[in-house]
This record gives structure tokens, C-alpha cells and sequence, in this order.
């Protein structure tokens, strides 16, 4: 009797220790890891240092502003990302109808044509600085 009491313990812990991982798992993939896009941004442009980055609100992208004055741009598509250096002239950019957003345009790319929303305004404008100032060089 008490080892069936003992298997029934047993399978009850491991499906409540399955359950927390899968929940975990879960958390996880929704919050925007800056940490695996600085990596796959490095593996995709070695030569690039990247100085800042800055996530959209919903954490599918991430724009960075490399050490040269450059621009770039990380989708997220699932676990993985997509990375891409904006080159001047290939891109078009406006402000979106809501102030706190961009919506860009690409000639070579279309797979990161989208609009882009930031946490802030003030976000906003600093990347649309970024893109900009990846023109004049």
C-alpha cells in the first residue's frame, strides 16, 4: 500500500515540476532578450560594435546604433533573430500616427518594412536620430 502511495506522490511532484518549467518557459519567451540580440548582431556584422540598443514595446525588434554612426535592426522570429544593417538610401522613414512610433520602409528588405512602436516618444526619436545619422556618413 505504500509504495503505491509513494508512485502516486512521485508522478503528482513530477507533473507539477513539468507544469512550473513549461509556465517558465512561457515567461520567458515573452520578454524581449536584448542579450541574445546583441549576440546574434554580433555573430551577423563581427566587424560592428554595437553602442546602444533599444527594444520596440512589444519586444519583437530591437534597434542598434553601432560605434561608427551606423544603424541596425533585429527582428525576433521566435528563439531566433534576424538581423540587418540599415544602409543609407535604402530605407524610408516616417513618424507613426500615435507619436510613440516609426514606420520604415526598406527598398532591399521587405521583411523588416513594418511599423514600430517604442515605450516613449522620446525612444522613438532617439532611433529615428540613429537612422538618420546613419545617412551622413
Amino acid at each position: 500500500m505504500i509504495s503505491w502511495i509513494a508512485i502516486a506522490a512521485s508522478l503528482f511532484a513530477a507533473a507539477y515540476l513539468y507544469q512550473r518549467m513549461k509556465r517558465q518557459e512561457a515567461e520567458d519567451l515573452s520578454e524581449p532578450d536584448e542579450g541574445q540580440a546583441i549576440l546574434d548582431f554580433g555573430r551577423a556584422f563581427p566587424e560592428e560594435a554595437i553602442r546602444a540598443i533599444h527594444p520596440t514595446a512589444d519586444g519583437n525588434a530591437f534597434f542598434v546604433r553601432l560605434h561608427d554612426g551606423k544603424a541596425g535592426i533585429v527582428l525576433a522570429q521566435g528563439r531566433h533573430y534576424l538581423c540587418h544593417l540599415i544602409v543609407p538610401g535604402k530605407v524610408r522613414i516616417t513618424h507613426a500616427a500615435s507619436g510613440r512610433g516609426l514606420v520604415l520602409s526598406f527598398n532591399d528588405t521587405a521583411i523588416f518594412d513594418g511599423s514600430y512602436e517604442f515605450a516613449t516618444a522620446e525612444i522613438a526619436a532617439e532611433v529615428s536620430l540613429w537612422i538618420l545619422g546613419s545617412f551622413s556618413s
